[in-house]
């Protein structure tokens, strides 16, 4: 149990490291939680400082959500060993599990962080990498015939266990447990997002939909 706590209190840490903060700070010390909409992510850093920024926030993002989910599951600490009673599949989930919640939840800039999604991408990636694909063709149809980012990453979160129950079903049961949970945590982050839609407030992010072109 020692090795699962601390492996995932490590890729913790590490999700705790917010793109957008980090290189808010590189960048003269910006703040993105008081520009725009106040959230820590790529899709804030877009909109208030431009596609280098953004994408600079995106690459810390996605590599933080990767890199812990890649070697730590596997990594034998000098003092602490592979634990036997833990099982590879799960320490791995609870290593992805960490890092995404730590970036909605950082400890380095008082819990206040993004919304999970680049994250995710990230860890997902080495999880299970085969989803990436339909996640993101998810995103973009979703993004071209609504025009908003959040719902269609709520959608694409939510293709991936629909996607792996279709496609593998029984044999991948934990990770169709695992990638629901995600699922579901993407769309509580995502909160506030679905709710301006559904109370009508929401302002498209792009302006060539198919469905406000059609208005």
């Amino acid at each position: 149990m020692l090795e699962l706590g601390l492996k995932v209190f490590v890729s913790y840490l590490a999700g705790s490291v917010n793109g957008a903060l980090l290189i808010g700070q590189l960048y003269g010390g910006i703040d993105i939680r008081k520009l725009g909409s106040g959230n820590a992510g790529g899709t804030n850093a877009l909109r208030t400082q431009g596609k280098i920024f953004a994408l600079l926030v995106v690459v810390v993002d996605v590599g933080k959500g990767a890199l812990p989910v890649l070697f730590l599951p596997t990594l034998d600490i000098p003092g602490v060993g592979l634990d036997p009673a833990v099982t590879r599949e799960w320490l791995l989930y609870g290593c992805a599990a960490a890092t995404i919640f730590g970036h909605c939840y950082p400890v380095w800039y008082e819990f206040a962080g993004g919304k999970g999604a680049a994250t995710a991408v990230g860890a997902l990636s080495v999880v299970a990498p085969v989803v990436i694909l339909p996640a993101l063709l998810t995103w973009l149809c979703a993004l071209l015939i609504a025009g908003y980012v959040g719902l269609a990453t709520v959608l694409a979160a939510a293709a991936i266990p629909v996607y792996l129950a279709l496609t593998v079903g029984s044999l991948a049961s934990n990770l169709i447990m695992f990638t629901t949970a995600v699922a579901v945590f993407i769309a509580y982050t995502h909160r506030s997002n679905l709710r301006r839609l559904l109370g009508g407030s929401a302002t498209p992010d792009i302006g060539f939909s198919l469905l406000h072109r059609s208005r």
